[in-house]
């Protein structure tokens, strides 16, 4: 396992978070990116918030990064799937932005539970949860490398 970087590019941070994104930009910046990520969140616009958001793959899509890939790796059962797949749409469609989550191999049913959960919370908590588990992501693939 990595220990995380004092400073990383914009190019590995986009690869850490799918895209270039203001996000991505700001963060290149600092020293200790991913530890001051939170502060750099309260700098980005809404909009830019969301756009870092929705950089990132949904659950179940089919031309996933090769990140992503791995860390949504197997299949789920046929129902799962599309119930996934049809809530993704539902959480975009009330938040204004992609549903994100800390995967990392857990199954696709506790993923469909997770999404259920946080279809229930307002739009400022989805926001803000949303952006604290694109960077728990960009962490742990960090530490993969």
């Amino acid at each position: 396992m990595r220990d995380l970087p004092r400073q990383l590019t914009v190019d590995e941070l986009a690869e850490l978070f799918e895209g270039r994104t203001r996000l991505v930009e700001l963060l290149a910046e600092r020293e200790d990116p991913l530890g001051s990520a939170d502060k750099v969140f309260a700098e980005l616009t809404e909009q830019e918030q969301r756009e870092a958001l929705n950089a990132h793959p949904a659950i179940g899509a089919r031309n996933l990064s090769e990140h992503s890939a791995a860390e949504q790796s197997g299949g789920g059962h046929p129902a799962v799937l599309t119930e996934l797949a049809y809530l993704n749409q539902v959480y975009e469609e009330k938040f204004g932005f992609r549903f994100v989550v800390f995967v990392a191999g857990r199954p696709k049913d506790e993923i469909l539970k997770v999404l259920q959960e946080r279809l229930e919370r307002s739009r400022e908590e989805e926001l803000e949860t949303g952006l604290h588990e694109l960077v728990a992501i960009a962490r742990d693939r960090w530490q993969r490398r």
